[in-house]
């Protein structure tokens, strides 16, 4: 009982403080790259904010404000969720998920897979790039190789799987991996497959791409003005019904106080990443409203297990998570738009395990057991890292572990880092033997959620190794049996909820602020179709 209300006071007080100091968080951090979940090379967060602009938008424009600037236009080089949010107005995929775990046809009309490394997809043939040229089999090879071969490229490791692409006619290609490839379709249907104009970027150069950015969405490009806004405009040659706005824009507003002002006073018609002491504002406000539903994104904690780490000790790992109250964390700051889950591969990815979702293990008492344990009756000390303003409450989330594991013994070092700083760390691995991070998963396949806990990923971070964790991901990664490989992927979540290298926080929703007269609902994987946007 005195630490609930120890507790209740603590996020009482941080909770005024977020008030009069809002974050310029980001439910950001997008999937891929070499490093499966992809946060190294992400725009840091912005400081500071614009003025409300109180100048309220047209009734044929759209304009939603986000938490950062857009990262960049090549499609291969960045794995930034909110970065593609914006793209796929621009680009298109050769399929799409449906929503329900399948897929439907998006650049390609059907597609069969002739065995177990060979995929053959027919194209539509009524598609052209915003420059008038046709979209065809060979942009398909260009866009896949360059993204298969070059390993410079931030999602090249999602794609080095494909060995070649063959063109068989205009509008037929042939994908073949160097192995069995069960999630070839959600690798198609993400980040890093949009189509390029292969013959526009060989006749100017990739530079002059990333200028004079090409597509064949419905939106094409008009300006980037950075770290202020992205502006598109009607595509003449899309293939689909026609676009509903004669300009979209996205504004990068950092500030969560300027970007939730902008929206009452209709400078923007849809605002994300709304905090929660904003929510009762919104709703009272007349001609607003919220909009909630849960993303792919988990906060998780990262732990040191290699020998000579205080966390290499299984128990000391275990009292960590046993000591975080994640039902508190969720109702006190997050107002319930978040859910407890100690396995990252949520309800919607292939490989879910439902039993460690929606579901916590706090016992604090048992911790401190395990930590005497282990050796460390009188307490023990270890060094914390965590971002400040890159995703929603993730200081304030700090905060409260902090205190929550000074209530068992444990004495965290937290240092914030703004997200700059924590990118140069994570990605060269520096961290000592804990730190926050978010990870999203626009594959909504186990396959990407839990790729970092190989070896040959982890090594340098965790250091986790666990032959049967070994030997099952590299089985499922190639295995075409749907039911088994769920099977398999469903085990190795169950010896992490118990080993502990990643330790599990909470699953985080998407909140976004709108005009009345807008219908928008946020989607799982974080993408923002403007089709599905309608404007009364």
């Amino acid at each position: 009982m005195k630490f609930r209300l120890s507790l209740l006071l603590f996020a009482f007080i941080v909770l005024l403080l977020a008030a009069c100091n809002p974050d310029s968080s980001e439910m950001d951090n997008g999937e891929g790259g070499t490093d499966s979940e992809g946060e190294s090379g992400e725009e840091s967060s912005e400081e500071g904010g614009e003025e409300a602009s109180g100048e309220e938008t047209g009734d044929d424009e759209l304009v939603i404000a986000t938490g950062a600037d857009m990262v960049t236009f090549d499609i291969h080089d960045h794995n930034n969720t909110s970065t593609e949010a914006i793209h796929v107005n621009m680009f298109n995929y050769l399929v799409k998920t449906d929503g329900e775990g399948g897929f439907v046809p998006d650049l390609a009309t059907e597609w069969e897979n002739v065995d177990d490394t060979t995929w053959n997809f027919t194209l539509r043939d009524d598609v052209k790039f915003h420059n008038g040229e046709d979209f065809t089999a060979e942009d398909v090879k260009y866009t896949l190789e360059r993204v298969a071969n070059d390993d410079s490229l931030l999602e090249h490791g999602n794609y080095n799987q494909i060995s070649e692409v063959n063109v068989l006619g205009d509008y037929e290609v042939e994908i073949v991996t160097e192995s069995p490839e069960p999630a070839m379709l959600n690798r198609l249907s993400r980040l890093g497959s949009g189509m390029l104009p292969s013959q526009y970027i060989e006749e100017n150069g990739f530079d002059h791409f990333l200028e004079e950015p090409v597509g064949t969405g419905p939106y094409q490009y008009v300006e980037w003005v950075r770290d202020d806004r992205v502006v598109l405009e009607p595509a003449e040659n899309y293939f689909g019904e026609e676009a509903q706005y004669s300009q979209l824009t996205f504004r990068a507003i950092p500030e969560d106080s300027t970007r939730v002002s902008e929206l009452i006073t209709g400078g923007v018609d849809i605002a994300t990443n709304i905090p929660p002491n904003d929510w009762e504002r919104i709703e009272e406000e007349e001609g607003l409203k919220l909009g909630q539903s849960p993303t792919q994104r988990v906060m998780m904690l990262i732990m040191r297990t290699g020998e000579g780490e205080v966390t290499s000790d299984q128990k000391v790992r275990e009292a960590i998570d046993l000591a975080i109250d994640n039902e508190a964390i969720v109702e006190s700051l997050y107002e319930g738009a978040a859910t407890p889950t100690r396995t990252r591969v949520t309800p919607g990815n292939t490989g879910a395990n439902k039993d460690l979702y929606d579901t916590s293990v706090y016992d604090p008492e048992k911790a401190k057991e395990l930590l005497a344990e282990a050796g460390y009756e009188d307490g023990v000390e270890i060094n914390f890292a965590a971002p400040s303003g890159r995703y929603l409450k993730d200081r304030e989330s700090a905060e409260l572990i902090q205190a929550m594991l000074s209530e068992v013994g444990i004495t965290a070092n937290l240092e914030f880092k703004e997200w700059s700083s924590f990118v140069e760390n994570y990605t060269s691995k520096t961290f000592d033997e804990m730190f926050m991070i978010g990870y999203g998963n626009s594959m909504f396949d186990a396959a990407l959620a839990l790729d970092r806990l190989t070896q040959d990923q982890n090594e340098g971070e965790t250091d986790y190794m666990n032959e049967e964790v070994e030997e099952l991901l590299n089985e499922a990664e190639s295995n075409m049996d749907p039911e088994e490989r769920v099977e398999q992927y469903q085990r190795v979540q169950e010896i992490i909820a118990e080993e502990r290298p990643q330790i599990y926080l909470y699953q985080l929703d998407a909140v976004v602020g709108m005009q009345s007269n807008v219908d928008f609902e946020p989607r799982l994987d974080e993408m923002i179709y403007v089709k599905d946007i309608t404007k009364e």
